[in-house]
């Protein structure tokens, strides 16, 4: 279930708009290939071989891509200006690495956590959703690779088993709740409903482990603050087992922003935390008009 609430730069734009991941790891990844979508083939090594081809040029690889339903939400990019195999092979050629750090799938969607080393070091969280064995629709939210944070944690390190997959859908419910409440509505008293004060890890690059700076990020008194983070609405929730992803806009200083934020949990309480944050540019200057959510 979903809860629906300079040549340089150019390379980089076109790379992150179609399909942008390649994989070492993959195969070291816990995941249950029967978990959704037991009729189709594996949707997640559909999709790691599709960004494999980032690196090796390989036209086989795009074959995953239903290039005349495809629907790119990432405002940078135009659609349809060049195929999926010609673009690999050309990139391929600028020997670009990039790394899934994490991958999951959740009904008709496939989403991973990656890092980039392209012309820049850069993280991000890519979904893509599939209509049989085909990918047709496609999110992502890239940030400058930063850290480590204050609690000596870097943007991709920590936990990567998947595991209680029979808890997929209350850990859904669980970061629902704990967004509405606590990101949207400010209720700073009840982040200790959703997370215990000595167990939790935070990896964004500018916060730490500790719970104070949460709660002075969330309080109402911060709305009003010259350095203001807010979340405004929540478009998805995506799950696999212990893991859950949320797609968020809001703004940072007054800037629209998007929020892709990954969330470990354990014994029902959040033990771990991901995230990358992109600023929308205005309508104005999208290159397609599909939106970023």
């Amino acid at each position: 279930m979903i809860l629906e609430s300079g040549e340089s730069n150019d390379r980089f734009v076109y790379w992150r708009n179609t399909v942008i991941i390649s994989t070492s790891d993959h195969d070291n990844q816990t995941h249950d290939s029967k978990n959704t979508n037991s009729m189709h083939t594996d949707r997640k090594d559909l999709i790691c071989k599709l960004l494999k081809g980032i690196e090796t040029g390989d036209p086989e690889s795009v074959t995953v891509v239903n290039e005349d339903k495809y629907i790119q939400h990432n405002p940078q990019t135009h659609e349809g200006s060049e195929g999926l195999a010609v673009l690999f092979k050309r990139l391929a050629e600028t020997n670009p690495h990039v790394n899934i750090v994490r991958i999951f799938e959740d009904d008709d969607y496939v989403f991973a956590h990656t890092e980039y080393d392209f012309d820049s070091r850069n993280v991000g969280f890519e979904i893509f959703r599939f209509e049989d064995d085909q990918a047709v629709e496609h999110w992502d939210n890239i940030q400058q690779r930063q850290g480590p944070n204050p609690s000596g944690h870097s943007m991709v390190d920590g936990v990567t088993e998947i595991k209680e997959l029979e808890k997929t859908e209350s850990n859904r419910e669980i970061i629902r709740s704990f967004v509405d409440d606590v990101l949207i509505k400010h209720d700073a008293e009840k982040i200790y409903d959703y997370i215990k004060w000595n167990h939790y890890i935070e990896h964004n690059p500018q916060s730490s482990d500790e719970l104070e700076a949460l709660i002075k990020v969330v309080s109402p008194a911060s709305i009003d603050a010259e350095d203001t983070i807010t979340y405004e609405k929540c478009h998805r929730i995506l799950a696999e087992g212990n893991f859950v992803l949320t797609v968020c806009e809001g703004n940072i200083n007054q800037q629209p922003t998007s929020f892709f934020d990954l969330w470990l949990l354990e014994h029902d309480y959040i033990v771990e935390h991901w995230d990358t944050t992109e600023t929308i540019p205005p309508p104005e200057e999208w290159n397609n008009d599909n939106g970023k959510f």
